[in-house]
């Protein structure tokens, strides 16, 4: 309970980005251009992956859900943070507030679980081609996705369950332009040691096992290419896990970046503009870095827009 001379938090006001002035104009232009790209190629990915049967393959299973995943966090923050540059300031209910730290804890982790299942996939293919078809059969590929959601909604809204019974009074400002689990845990009133705690032991399990995960695959999958006789054998295995390669890089330079790089208290400004990294960079990137890399995608959106143009032509 808040003390006598204390109000309970209901509604929090973030702050957004401060001191903008002249530079307002452009990066409102750049965020809207970048969500509209990270929209429609994800969502191209989504549809080319459903719709043709070339793509129907694990790895691209999983791709469509990273992609789905790429969307739901994206859209979990910058049409708000969209508003708080217009109005200056943004409020947000209290519990509308926590359900957007909810939501990008799910969304965010999901992507964390996902891109370790790709990679484990790129393993089989590479390590084990044999055996590839008989292993990652589609009821594997259906219970590593549901497992991964499951997991991560189960472990986080347990996090959520316990972070929402600490009392919040006083202070409703937070200094960035999203919800994010350090800022809003600094308002609380209550004692938040063992949540802390509680969140390094969740997070050492979300984030740093999947990226162990991920590099004992790698050296497995780079030792396998290695010891393949030919030039132009080597050149096709690592071009069957360049793009996932390239997306895991992206995706954890970017994590490291925005929460393990330490910064002073003075520097939030440039947090926030880390966290632009993470936010905006990563999931437009993927729909980028498999166009380009991938001759399945490729095709695919070749043979859509040779469909579209035909049923144009015979208007």
């Amino acid at each position: 309970m808040c003390e006598e001379n204390q109000t309970q938090v209901t509604q929090i006001h973030l702050l957004g980005f401060q001191g903008l002035n002249k530079y307002e104009a452009l990066l409102v232009t750049v965020l809207i251009l970048a969500y509209a790209f990270i929209l429609v190629g994800n969502i191209l990915i989504i549809l080319l992956v459903t719709t043709f049967d070339h793509l129907k393959t694990p790895m691209f299973y999983f791709l469509k859900h990273l992609s789905t995943a790429d969307v739901l966090v994206t859209t979990s923050i910058i049409p708000i943070m969209l508003d708080i540059i217009f109005t200056g300031e943004g409020n947000l209910p209290f519990w509308g507030c926590l359900m957007q730290m909810y939501c990008i804890g799910i969304f965010g982790f999901v992507q964390c679980f996902l891109i370790a299942v790709m990679s484990y996939d790129r393993y089989l293919a590479i390590c084990h081609p044999l055996r590839y078809s008989s292993i990652m059969s589609p009821d594997l590929c259906l219970q590593l996705i549901i497992g991964s959601w499951f997991l991560i909604t189960v472990l986080i809204s347990s996090d959520f369950i316990f972070f929402i019974q600490f009392n919040f009074c006083g202070l409703n400002f937070i200094d960035h332009f999203f919800c994010d689990f350090g800022p809003i845990v600094e308002l609380a009133t209550s004692d938040t040691s063992i949540l802390i705690l509680q969140d390094f032991v969740l997070c050492f399990f979300l984030i740093l096992f999947p990226f162990v995960f991920i590099i004992v695959t790698y050296f497995c999958i780079f030792f396998t290419i290695l010891n393949i006789s030919s030039t132009d054998g080597r050149r096709k295995a690592f071009s069957t896990c360049s793009s996932h390669l390239t997306t895991v890089c992206a995706y954890y330079v970017t994590l490291i970046t925005v929460y393990i790089t330490p910064s002073e208290e003075s520097t939030s400004n440039t947090n926030k503009y880390r966290s632009l990294l993470y936010v905006v960079v990563t999931p437009l990137m993927n729909p980028i870095i498999y166009s380009l890399r991938s001759s399945e995608i490729r095709r695919a959106i070749q043979k859509m827009m040779s469909y579209i143009l035909q049923n144009e032509w015979k208007r």
